[in-house]
């Protein structure tokens, strides 16, 4: 293990050398459980076929192999230079069509009269599932959110990012307060990361966070008058091959300092279950507070608010406890198998053992769902099995397998 950082950073985070001298376990009880960032060297990933087909002979994306694999994929592409609510405005276009926007705008030596565009979260996997593109590393492989969504064929939270130098990623940490993992394919990038609280000493006088942690705006203490108390970021260079794990909370900012290609995956286990419930219930609040005025007047109110939370973050209350009861019955199953089922060593994922965690960890999560006020709320006459029911046989589960 080493330690990687860069400029003046407030910190540093570990970097790995060597795939065989780091175990699952190392990096669930250190890094996942610790809600602590990592970096992975480029060891990890050599194997990908994207490793070897993306990427040229000069080390620069293989724009002629994407062009004959995905040509006609249609992919959503950010415009850089436009703010649009903390975000940047998005549209979808043919790959080819960014690719030729790509080759022009590295050829005049990145510009372009249609701004810095980027791709980003295109589901790529989702797509073309049949493309050997990489293997998820077994680090990352407890992964609830793509395991529920894969399930019910709705969603994943799989993407890949392309981008020209000078694209980047406004501040902001992940959907549902999920890990992250980010591993380079070719170039690199320039990360500003914050630990979980700090975000609140760079909220504007009105509350609001920052657009970009760079500005000199934020050093006006007027507009931000307790920027003085937030830590530095700690800034981490990320070179191609390269993974980086971002866990729950970290607030962070993303730059691409050459032409490079990423693939990232959000997920959440049992490790950081618990972030995702209690991110969903300040996002209730947050919805209740908006259309608080409205409450004595509508009808359903409680209803609206879990349909407006949907509506912003994905999922609701209601969708939240099936999520958990789904992954709760996949991990009863893997107990109910046989021990002759699973390798007698290495890091299953999820085995027995992991199961184990897993269930501890939902029952925890659940029995707070189920007491919460907002939740009893619902028509819980018509879930089935009733919630209360199902967090009972996970107790009896626990104490029987324990």
């Amino acid at each position: 293990m080493d330690e990687r950082m860069n400029g003046d950073p407030g910190g540093h985070i570990d970097f790995f050398e060597d795939p065989e001298t780091f175990s699952y376990h190392e990096f669930l009880h250190q890094y996942m459980i610790g809600n602590t960032p990592c970096l992975f060297s480029s060891k990890f990933t050599r194997s990908w076929g994207s490793r070897k087909f993306w990427v040229s002979a000069s080390n620069q994306p293989n724009w002629d192999h994407l062009l004959q694999e995905f040509g006609d994929a249609t992919v959503p592409v950010a415009n850089c230079d436009v703010k649009e609510y903390k975000a940047n405005p998005k549209e979808q276009i043919p790959l080819r069509e960014y690719i030729e926007y790509w080759r022009g705008h590295r050829e005049n030596p990145h510009q372009s009269p249609r701004g810095c565009r980027y791709l980003k979260d295109w589901h790529m996997q989702r797509e073309y599932p049949d493309y050997d593109a990489y293997q998820t590393p077994v680090y990352f492989s407890s992964d609830w959110l793509n395991e529920y969504w894969d399930a019910i064929a709705v969603d994943d939270y799989r993407f890949v990012y392309m981008g020209p130098a000078g694209s980047w990623t406004p501040f902001h940490a992940d959907v549902f307060r999920s890990y992250s993992w980010s591993a380079n394919i070719c170039g690199r990038k320039k990360w500003l990361l914050f630990p979980p609280g700090h975000e609140e000493h760079l909220r504007d006088c009105h509350g609001n966070l920052p657009y970009d942690v760079t500005s000199s705006t934020l050093q006006d203490p007027k507009l931000h008058p307790n920027y003085h108390k937030c830590c530095p970021p700690i800034e981490v260079t990320q070179e191609a091959g390269e993974v980086i794990f971002v866990p729950s909370g970290w607030h962070h900012q993303v730059y691409n300092e050459m032409d490079t290609i990423s693939i990232n995956h959000n997920w959440v286990n049992g490790c950081n279950v618990a972030f995702m419930w209690r991110f969903l219930q300040k996002e209730l609040e947050a919805v209740q507070q908006e259309i608080a005025e409205w409450k004595h007047t509508m009808d359903d109110w409680d209803l609206h608010c879990q349909v407006i939370m949907k509506s912003c973050t994905g999922i609701d209350y209601t969708e939240f406890y099936t999520f958990l009861k789904m992954i709760a019955q996949r991990r009863l199953d893997t107990l109910e198998a046989t021990d002759a089922d699973f390798p007698p060593e290495g890091p299953i994922v999820p085995g027995p053992r992991h199961a184990r965690f897993d269930l501890q960890r939902i029952a925890d999560v659940l029995s707070d769902l189920i007491d919460n006020t907002e939740f009893r709320k619902l028509e819980l006459e018509t879930f089935n099995p009733p919630p209360e029911e199902w967090l009972q046989r996970l107790k009896i589960a626990i104490a029987e397998k324990s």
